[in-house]
């Protein structure tokens, strides 16, 4: 028992022993952990007054360099022509316009503003903080205001007298070729305190990021900042302006120096290389677009050494003009720009290209239209809109007859010819008329016989239009604008011919009637297929068939159809499936992706 007693007692005495060393440990992480975090908050504090050091450091260095750019608009640019305009090279309010105040402003950063924030700097150790320094220096900023706001008429009046007087550029050219000019323009020093302001909003809202909200500073930097932040407003104002000249100076530059672009009214909203379609055929070539808020320039890119150039081959007005966006089998992303003066269908580099090009032009002013412009869709002109509208011309490949007479074209004897009023593809004797256009500067143009009764206002007293008899293979050409389906397949009537590529049409008005066409754009069927009785017969892959050929059978008639896709080929058979027992069928979403119902619309024998 004494034994076992001494046992216990050693035990406890161990355990006491090691609960105080524990103790002891837990004690010492402890201190060890509040000395960490006093030394973590210490650099922090450090961190942040470092950065605060850096932020006014900045402030002082981009100062002293706009104090050089100041002395150089005052000192050099501005006394240089004050002197030359006091021997009577050119007025002395001239040099006034175009500097304004400078000298005030170069005046307070010399002398006052750039003095303090280099004693302040000296002195960071014991006075860390410049928000004091803006406070009471801020209200001098609204100088600016002035300079701003006769900002534009300088730009103005040193473009003027550049171009007017040899002496006052010569001047110009002078101090520019010099060193301390860096190789850049008096424009672009002038920029210089107009951004200025801005500059000092950006610091100044860094600075009162890193800045505690208990610090003594911390008032009178939101103060400074409130007086900054109203003179920066007009400055930015300024500076999109002066972005916006830059760029027409450089525009006018690419074009030559021959369109007058440079106005501070013109504003650029989007330009871009693009593929100009050829109006007779499909053929594409690179052309240039510039889009004002007033105009579109359509360019063509010349040969240069130095840059890009351009010579602007048309103008078109902003006022009237249509963007309509269109569908092309052979070429994708295109869109057409329909303006008073000229018609342009354009493709785009990619599909997002096309959208931005349409979008932007819809957008930046209400006066223009967008709506979807199908696959070889006939511009049908109003009356009041024939002559006053450049049209847009069918393709010669569109059509296979004239659109007037319906007799086919061929290479000999009856040629293609387009209507300047309406667009129309018609042949020689129907195009032997000419009329006065108002969008071509009242020029006489060759255009198509309905168009020139129209546009002189006299009557066609031997075959009036009105009352021209059509026969069945034309009816179509009045009423397919709603089709329950239409596009192309290949079609033979005998295996040992070579198949024919042809336009089909399924018209609402005659659901049980198959059309054939040359081309879209044909006013005349070159055959009708009446659908009932008719069967059927959907031909599966052989050597003699592809796998998206079907055909119509009744007796001994037999007409066979190839469509290019199986999935053209489901759309054709389900919409003849019901028309060949007399069934009305349901409207079927295009052939082809880019056709709208309906594409084939009709192109009556008036204009």
């Amino acid at each position: 028992e004494s034994s076992s007693r001494s046992d216990r007692a050693l035990q406890d005495h161990e355990d006491e022993t090691q609960e105080n060393v524990l103790n002891e440990e837990t004690q010492n992480m402890e201190k060890d952990e509040d000395k960490q975090e006093i030394t973590g908050c210490f650099q922090q504090e450090q961190i942040k007054e470092l950065k605060l050091y850096k932020i006014a450091s900045e402030l002082l260095q981009t100062e002293r360099a706009y104090v050089t750019r100041l002395h150089l608009l005052d000192q050099v640019f501005c006394a240089r022509l004050t002197e030359e305009a006091g021997k009577g090279m050119f007025p002395v309010e001239v040099v006034k316009g175009i500097f304004s105040n400078v000298g005030s402003i170069y005046t307070f950063h010399s002398q006052f503003l750039l003095p303090d924030l280099e004693t302040r700097m000296s002195q960071w150790a014991s006075t860390p903080r410049i928000g004091d320094i803006l406070a009471q220096l801020a209200p001098f900023l609204r100088m600016y205001a002035e300079y701003v706001k006769n900002f534009d008429s300088a730009m103005d009046l040193l473009k003027q007298w550049t171009e007017r007087s040899a002496q006052f550029n010569t001047i110009i050219q002078d101090i520019q070729s010099q060193e301390v000019c860096g190789n850049l323009t008096l424009q672009h020093h002038m920029l210089e305190p107009v951004q200025r302001v801005p500059r000092y909003e950006m610091l100044l809202k860094d600075y009162l990021k890193k800045l505690p909200e208990d610090d003594p500073d911390c008032s009178q930097a939101k103060k400074s900042l409130n007086i900054i932040s109203m003179a920066a407003t007009h400055s930015n104002m300024a500076i999109r302006k002066m972005e916006n000249l830059k760029k027409l100076m450089e525009i006018y530059e690419m074009l030559g120096g021959e369109e007058d672009i440079v106005n501070p009214s013109n504003e650029l909203i989007k330009e871009g290389q693009i593929l100009k379609l050829a109006a007779r055929n499909t053929s594409s070539m690179e052309r240039y677009l510039f889009l004002f808020n007033n105009m579109l320039l359509y360019c063509v890119p010349k040969f240069s050494l130095v840059g890009q150039r351009f010579t602007v081959r048309t103008r078109v007005g902003i006022e009237g003009m249509k963007v309509l966006e269109t569908s092309n089998e052979d070429y994708p992303h295109t869109f057409q720009v329909s303006g008073k003066e000229r018609t342009l269908e354009l493709q785009a580099s990619s599909e997002q290209d096309k959208e931005d090009w349409i979008k932007v032009s819809v957008s930046f002013r209400g006066n223009l239209h967008l709506r979807h412009f199908p696959y070889l869709c006939s511009c049908v002109f109003q009356k009041e809109e024939l002559g006053k509208r450049a049209p847009r011309w069918i393709r010669d490949n569109e059509v296979t007859m004239c659109m007037k007479c319906k007799e086919p074209f061929n290479p000999l004897t009856r040629r293609r010819h387009h209507c300047r009023a309406c667009g129309y593809v018609v042949c020689y004797k129907c195009s032997d008329y000419k009329a006065s256009l108002r969008y071509d500067g009242n020029k006489l143009n060759k255009v198509c016989k309905d168009c020139y009764f129209i546009l002189t206002g006299r009557a066609d007293a031997e075959e009036p239009v009105s009352g021209k008899k059509r026969g069945i293979l034309e009816v179509l050409a009045q009423v397919s604008g709603n089709s329950f389906l239409c596009g192309f397949l290949q079609y033979s009537t005998d295996r040992t011919k070579p198949c024919q590529r042809v336009w089909c049409v399924i018209p609402q008005h005659d659901a049980l009637v198959l059309y054939l066409y040359g081309a879209p754009q044909d006013v005349k069927a070159q055959c009708t297929i009446p659908l009932l009785g008719y069967q059927v017969e959907d031909v599966q892959q052989s050597v003699d068939h592809p796998p998206t050929s079907f055909r119509l059978c009744q007796s001994k008639s037999v007409h066979c159809f190839t469509a290019d896709t199986e999935e053209v080929k489901l759309r054709w058979l389900k919409v003849i499936h019901k028309a060949v027992i007399g069934e009305m069928p349901e409207c079927q979403t295009p052939v082809d992706d880019d056709l709208a119902n309906g594409c084939h619309e009709g192109v009556p024998d008036g204009t």
